[in-house]
C-alpha cells in the first residue's frame, strides 16, 4: 500500500481564520479530502477531526502541520502524542514553521535525538508563553477591578418597574419567581441584581 500524505489544521474558535494554514497545506499538494480541520481548543486531543485523522493514518504515511501548537497546547501532551505518532503508528511528521522538525530527515540516532530536543524546547516555550499571557490577563483584570473598572459584558438595563417589584418581593407580596418573571430575567439574576440595587440605594442615603 502506498504511503499517503495528510494535513492537520486547527484554530481555537469558529471566529478565527484558518486560511494561512490551509494555503500552506495546498502548497504542499495535499488533496483536500486528506486535510482535516478542527475549530476547537487544543487543550486535549479529544477533537472530532483529529480522531478521524488518527483512524486514517497508517505506517509510513506523512502528516503536515503548520506549527507545533496546532497539534496541541499542553507541553506534556504534545510530547506524548508526537511519540505515539512517530514510534507506535510509525508515521512521519513535518512541522512547516520549523524545518528541523521533519522526521524524514536524520532517521539515525543523532537525527532522532536532535529532533526530540528541538520538539521539547519548542513545546516548553509555547506553553510558557501561554502561561505568561494568562498571568498578564489575570493581573490586568485585578488592576482594573482595583481601579473600579468593570470587566466583562455590561449588565442589561433594569426594567422601569424594577424598584416597585423589588419592594413587593421584599415585603412578601410576591415570590422571587414571580418577581423574576415580571422583570423578564432568571431568578438567580433577579436576586443578584436586587442585592446590588439595594446596596446602591443604601449608599445614596448615606
Amino acid at each position: 500500500m502506498n504511503a499517503k500524505v495528510y494535513g492537520y489544521v486547527r484554530v481555537s474558535t469558529r471566529e478565527q481564520n484558518e486560511d494561512r494554514q490551509m494555503i500552506a497545506m495546498r502548497e504542499k499538494g495535499i488533496a483536500p479530502a486528506n486535510i482535516y480541520m478542527d475549530k476547537q481548543s487544543g487543550k486535549d486531543f479529544n477533537r472530532p477531526q483529529y480522531k478521524r485523522l488518527m483512524k486514517k493514518l497508517r505506517r509510513d504515511d506523512l502528516l503536515y502541520v503548520k506549527s507545533i501548537d496546532r497539534l496541541g497546547r499542553s507541553y506534556e501532551d504534545v510530547l506524548r502524542q508526537w511519540s505515539y505518532l512517530t514510534k507506535e503508528k510509525g508515521i512521519d511528521i513535518v512541522v512547516l514553521d520549523m524545518p528541523l522538525l521533519d522526521t524524514r530527515r536524520g532517521k539515525d540516532l543523532m537525527g532522532t535525538f536532535l529532533s526530540d530536543i528541538v520538539l521539547q524546547v519548542l513545546s516548553f516555550v509555547a506553553e510558557n508563553e501561554r502561561t505568561t499571557i494568562r498571568q498578564r490577563q489575570a493581573e490586568g483584570i485585578a488592576a482594573a477591578k482595583a481601579q473600579g473598572i468593570r470587566c466583562g459584558r455590561p449588565p442589561h438595563p433594569l426594567p422601569d418597574n424594577f424598584d416597585d417589584i423589588c419592594r413587593k418581593w421584599r415585603s412578601g407580596m410576591i415570590t422571587g419567581t414571580q418577581a423574576a418573571k415580571e422583570c423578564g430575567m432568571p431568578l438567580a439574576s433577579f436576586r443578584y441584581r436586587a442585592q446590588g440595587y439595594k446596596k446602591a440605594a443604601l449608599l445614596q442615603k448615606a
